[in-house]
């Protein structure tokens, strides 16, 4: 029972170093794409443009919107943001009054046409269904 009990804590000491090995890294493979002009975000949300970095005192500075700069910690930096791609095949459609975004299938007239004593039988065997 002791031979499993120590293989048991010898597999978790293992699994913890070797979790921290790849974060360490990721980490290092993540700061090595830091240069001036790149969109990242800090571990307390805060979003910005690399301005410049200085390897020496681990500081990095970030301008937040034009004329406002940052200095963080190179660690607090800690993910590169990617723009979003926008799909320029489909035009966006903007319908000229509110008739159009009412639904016009069979479907709604099927429900509609519900009794109200099926109506309550349908609602309480969704009741039954949640408990």
């Amino acid at each position: 029972m002791n031979i499993v009990l120590f293989a048991m804590l010898g597999i978790f000491i293992f699994m913890m170093f070797r979790r921290n090995k790849k974060t360490k890294e990721q980490q290092v493979q993540l700061q090595s794409q830091f240069a001036p002009g790149v969109e990242v975000m800090t571990t307390f949300g805060l979003f910005g443009r690399i301005v410049s970095m200085d390897e020496a005192e681990n500081k990095v500075v970030l301008e937040l919107s034009p004329g406002n700069l940052a200095t963080v910690h190179r660690q607090a930096v800690t993910k590169i943001v990617e723009p979003a791609v926008v799909a320029e095949d489909e035009p966006t459609v903007v319908p000229d009054d509110a008739s159009s975004l009412t639904a016009h299938d069979s479907g709604t007239a099927a429900a509609s046409a519900e009794t109200p004593d099926e109506t309550l039988k349908r609602l309480n065997d969704e009741g039954k269904k949640d408990s």
